[in-house]
């Protein structure tokens, strides 16, 4: 059974940083082979794409909804089956939980979801991120 645990979230001031982390087990292929994501909740509002990286086959690519371009960053190291997202410049509007996710087709995930047109199904319990002055 996969799981994703994420770490990293707390209360920063805007324009602060945070360092997201997800240590992921239990793949059945190697970790570098799978796409993995970050999404978010914010209170009130339904789960929101943030960032995407590629497998190895898709060459790690990256990608980045619009409002977070520029200032967070996703990266994986693939020794250590874990994902990140480094957020910089934080703003009020980026307070949300936030969760990694990925799609493991048939082994080992759970009920597919749906965020906009991506499909996952499997995430973590979430990190709160809260940006408040």
């Amino acid at each position: 059974e996969v799981q994703l645990v994420e770490s990293g979230g707390g209360l920063v001031q805007p324009g602060g940083s945070l360092r997201l982390s997800c240590a992921t087990t239990g793949f059945r292929d190697t970790f570098s082979s799978y796409a993995m994501s970050w999404v978010r909740q914010a209170p009130g509002k339904e789960l929101e794409w943030v960032s995407s990286i590629n497998s190895v086959a898709g060459a790690f690519d990256t990608f980045y909804r619009d409002s977070v371009k520029g200032r967070f960053t996703i990266s994986r190291d693939n020794a250590k089956n874990t994902l990140y997202l480094q957020m910089n410049n934080l703003k009020i509007e980026d307070t949300a939980v936030y969760y990694c996710a990925v799609d493991v087709g048939s082994r080992g995930g759970g009920t597919y979801f749906f965020v906009g047109e991506r499909q996952y199904n499997c995430r973590g319990q979430g990190t709160q991120v809260t940006v408040s002055s």
